[in-house]
């Protein structure tokens, strides 16, 4: 449909249900707003009456496996009612153009751009190409488009709003080019192999993949080219709780070398053994090597080794607990997951600036404001900078938030919830 038909379909109602479904029936009418104004700013950059479609990709929480897929882990993530919305429509060349709000347009020519180049590294420009790239080598139809994005996933929050992105061209590729028949478990691979060749950072999987299919799920990385995803039924929600995401002010875009530090480290404990990832290694082995392992790798490899071995142990836990609607043992091993992360894992503020630390800060004001309660509360995502997660009482929910408003920023403390849908064409 064209852009005025789009717009007239928003304002008259006709995708209020499945507005509802992703954003919850409180915010329909903000929703429709937003979506009118993107299809506006895109006939605005890129001509009215287009054939065009909207899409929809979420953010995500990781509620347990605090750095564990990277090593062939398991985990245990969400998709959040915070998206990344786009308007697109197909040209009839290789040119791609992508304008996201409050940032520069991209336009590359794909077919000019098959290989990565290390000069582009760190671009959206290089997460386009490689999408485009990992699509062809894979068999799927690629062709040019233009989209305008809207986002509410805050950057550097910990809710993967470039893992967002990544889904989001695949998407929109998916859906043009090949009749959405590509699943998001595949996209969300093409979108790591984006992120890892031509973008230049070396990340692992869970964020595309919960970014991109949707609900709870679980992921055991063990198998890291087919990686087995379960869907959970479990709804916080209905078990009296509130997911709130505290974010600090910082950025993680000064950051990577800190957070590539921790795979990296991670696996040169592996390769001491001979093996590639910590998955495939014993951790007894790792405590009786420890003399040695101090001397080749360094006590903080070998503390984030530990911590991921208990941090898988976890997952195990909790996702037991959640299938079991057992809160208590859920809710104690968040607070433990968090213990490790701040003490072993050692993700929750940055050496390169001792000043700046936000996040130990937010988790210090949330065990005074929750001690005492049925709560929990962790980093959030990849840590040093961002965000921390807690799971807060309902009743107890306003009351939070304004605490920690108090002390972050009016607007700091975000009370959301879990859809249903991860990466989804909305019309």
């Amino acid at each position: 449909m064209n852009t005025s038909e789009l717009v007239k379909k928003i304002e008259n109602g006709d995708l209020d249900a499945m507005l509802s479904d992703l954003y919850g029936a409180e915010n329909i009418e903000s929703e429709k707003k937003r979506y009118s104004d993107a299809v506006r700013n895109f006939e605005a950059l890129y001509g009215a009456e287009r054939d065009v479609h909207a899409y929809s990709v979420a953010g995500r929480t990781e509620i347990s496996g605090n750095h564990t897929d990277h090593n062939h882990g398991r985990v245990i993530a969400g998709s959040l009612n915070l998206d990344i919305v786009a308007i697109a429509a197909a040209r009839d060349d290789s040119i791609i153009r992508v304008k996201s709000e409050g940032f520069d347009e991209q336009i590359i020519n794909f077919c000019e751009y098959t290989t990565p180049r290390k000069e582009n590294f760190g671009t959206s420009g290089s997460i386009i190409a490689g999408l485009c790239a990992g699509f062809g080598k894979n068999g799927y139809k690629v062709g040019g488009f233009d989209a305008y994005m809207t986002s509410n996933v805050l950057k550097g929050s910990g809710m993967s709003s470039s893992a967002a992105y990544e889904d989001m061209i695949g998407n929109i590729l998916n859906y043009i080019y090949n009749d959405g028949k590509v699943d998001n478990v595949e996209i969300a691979k093409l979108a790591q192999y984006a992120e890892n060749e031509f973008f230049g950072k070396a990340c692992g999987l869970m964020d595309q993949m919960a970014c991109g299919v949707g609900g709870i799920i679980s992921i055991d990385f063990a198998d890291v080219k087919n990686p087995v995803i379960e869907k959970m039924n479990f709804d916080i929600s209905k078990a009296g709780y509130n997911l709130c995401i505290v974010n600090t002010g910082g950025n993680h875009a000064d950051l990577g070398a800190d957070y590539d530090s921790i795979p990296a480290e991670m696996k040169s404990v592996a390769h001491f053994f001979g093996k590639e990832v910590l998955h495939d290694v014993d951790e007894n082995d790792v405590i009786r090597h420890i003399p040695e392992l101090r001397e080749k790798v360094g006590d903080r490899a070998i503390l984030r080794s530990l911590h991921f071995f208990e941090e898988n142990k976890r997952v195990d836990v909790q996702k037991k607990a959640l299938d079991d609607g057992d809160l208590d043992l859920f809710l104690a091993n968040v607070l433990a997951s968090g213990r490790s992360s701040f003490c072993y894992l050692q993700n929750v503020y940055t050496t390169i600036n001792v000043r700046e630390q936000g996040l130990s800060l937010a988790l210090c004001l949330a065990d005074k404001y929750l001690s005492g309660k049925k709560a929990a509360f962790r980093v959030h995502g990849g840590g040093f900078a961002g965000t921390i997660q807690a799971f807060v009482p309902e009743n107890d929910a306003e009351g939070f938030r304004k605490y920690m408003d108090s002390a972050f920023g009016e607007g700091a403390c975000l009370i959301l919830r879990i859809r249903k849908y991860g990466a989804v064409r909305v019309i």
